[in-house]
């Protein structure tokens, strides 16, 4: 005697579905044992998104590239700028 055929069709979905989770867990786990990629040489600007405020006159600055993951923040009115949460990031 023969399954019907919705059984089959159940089946066949469940071990498809089976294997596309184990493949995709499989993947998960292997990425975490990947290094990350070495930093950029020194002197080539890296992408960064501060923000600064000059205490002064109140302009405000988005720096979007550095030389450093952690610049120092820029001058303005002969002071230091300073650095500020975003409000809709």
């Amino acid at each position: 005697m023969l399954p019907e055929f919705s059984t089959v069709i159940w089946v066949g979905s469940g071990l498809l579905l089976g294997w596309l989770v184990w493949k995709t867990g499989i993947g998960m786990l292997r990425s975490f044992t990947q290094l990350p990629p070495d930093p950029p040489p020194s002197g080539e600007l890296r992408k960064v998104k501060r923000n600064f405020r000059c205490d002064v006159c109140g302009v405000e600055l988005r720096m979007t590239m550095a030389p450093d993951e952690d610049p120092p923040p820029p001058k303005h009115c002969l002071e230091e700028m300073t650095e500020v949460a975003p409000l809709y990031d």
